[in-house]
């Protein structure tokens, strides 16, 4: 079905479902002519054309791609009502779908009770999981990688804990020997392990860190925001991805994922679960105009945001729905393309005579470089020249940087000579399963545009 159609039933079944209220007739306030209806959306239709092709395998840049199109069909027909997440008041229909799509998102991590809910980003998710900790260990400090997402240093000033960076090794995963000595202190009241990085992809080693942790006492909390989903794929008979890591997550204390990512939904969607139910004590607050219609759960109870779109939880329990979270069908295959995908770019590349790869890839997420340059400001200069030539190009291809330190890229590639203190490797970002068909082509565009900057 088109999205089109899909759209036309998502808009026709909510006017018939309100109609049943009466017909309300639109205030002359509210009221735009057809005239400037049409002047207004083609301007923007026009002011949107300013845009990446996200949607294109061309486009293998950042972590970017278009919501599915069941998911669309989904938010709209929510959005018609816009109902608020935060209280059964405000929405009592989405309230429903969101408990039960964060249920099937505990029982991919393997949490057989939880207290979770959605949030507006991975942002926020990650904060609450930090408050929780704080609210835990107010003490002690919160420990995470030097290749974690700056989320977490940023929390903790928010939050007024004091962070520790932990360094990571060869493959970009939190050091566990350094880790061990900074548990050792005392100080540490919880781990922040990272499944899937936002540079590199890399994925912390979470079954040791949680063995690690529990032994002096500490938690652990995963931020597979971006990587989440890959769980799926640790199910799997012949897995694509190292599955210890992603089965460790159930025995963790706390998780968040980003449905907005490969969960193929609109922005902002973001998801925390919490292990240990009774956390939800944290939440406790009175809200007298709002919790009056059940005393049943309202997620505001148990959420830092008050007002949340509830048209989120819809689209994402229909993609669900339609695509299951399974190893087997729905998101598992849509997943294992991905991964695929990056392991055949990571194949074509090291047999290439122009190009290299700077770390192999553990998701979908690769990094590369100019095989020919001989230095580490060489390496740079032309991963800036690739990257502007393939966005100007006629036949264009779309990628992204990593900047990395000289010491970091000399610990993978020591033949390269450091005359810089950072370099720039190329990144790609292959989450859409057209990726899969597209890397042949894609590596051969990118070998031809370094060739040709040389």
């Amino acid at each position: 079905m088109r999205l089109i159609d899909q759209l036309g039933l998502a808009v026709t079944g909510i006017e018939d479902w309100s109609a049943g209220y009466g017909i309300a007739d639109l205030p002359d306030s509210l009221a735009v002519s057809d005239e400037r209806t049409a002047e207004v959306l083609g301007d923007l239709i026009g002011r949107l054309h300013d845009n990446y092709p996200f949607f294109h395998p061309r486009y293998a840049g950042q972590m970017l791609k278009p919501p599915h199109p069941i998911a669309m069909a989904a938010y709209v027909a929510a959005m018609q009502i816009n109902p608020n997440a935060h209280a059964l008041d405000g929405g009592p229909a989405t309230a429903a779908l969101e408990r039960e799509v964060v249920g099937d998102l505990a029982l991919m991590f393997g949490y057989p009770q939880h207290l979770g809910h959605l949030t507006s980003s991975g942002t926020i998710a990650n904060l609450e999981a930090l408050y929780v900790a704080r609210s835990l260990h107010p003490d002690r400090g919160i420990a995470f990688s030097a290749e974690a997402h700056y989320t977490h240093a940023r929390m903790c000033g928010v939050l007024g804990i004091e962070p520790f960076t932990v360094p990571a090794d060869s493959r970009g995963r939190m050091d566990l020997e350094a880790l061990q000595a900074l548990l050792t202190s005392g100080r540490i009241g919880t781990v922040v392990a990272t499944a899937g990085t936002t540079g590199l992809g890399a994925v912390d080693q979470v079954q040791a860190i949680v063995e690690m942790a529990q032994t002096f006492g500490a938690r652990v909390h995963v931020d597979s925001a971006y990587g989440g989903f890959f769980r799926l794929l640790a199910d799997a008979d012949q897995p694509l991805v190292e599955p210890q890591p992603w089965l460790a997550i159930g025995a963790a204390d706390s998780v968040v994922v980003d449905p907005h990512k490969h969960g193929l939904q609109p922005y902002g969607c973001g998801a925390v679960l919490f292990r240990d139910p009774s956390v939800g004590r944290f939440y406790d607050h009175d809200s007298p105009y709002t919790y009056f219609t059940s005393d049943e759960l309202h997620l505001g109870e148990i959420s830092l945001e008050c007002s949340r779109a509830g048209a989120a939880a819809a689209a994402f329990w229909a993609t669900v729905r339609a695509f299951p979270l399974r190893a087997d069908e729905g998101f598992g295959p849509i997943l294992a393309a991905c991964r695929r995908a990056a392991i055949a770019w990571d194949a074509l590349v090291g047999a290439s005579e122009i190009l290299a790869v700077y770390q192999p890839a553990e998701i979908d997420i690769v990094t590369y470089f100019d095989r020919t340059a001989s230095t580490t400001s060489a390496v740079d200069a032309s991963s800036g020249r690739v990257l502007q030539a393939g966005m100007t190009d006629p036949d264009p291809v779309f990628v992204s940087t990593l900047n990395v330190s000289a010491s970091e890229f000399a610990r993978r590639h020591p033949h390269v000579t450091v005359d810089s203190d950072q370099v720039r490797v190329l990144r790609s970002v292959l989450m859409k399963p057209e990726h899969e068909q597209a890397v042949p082509w894609l590596v051969e565009r990118l070998s031809g545009l370094t060739r040709s900057e040389t």
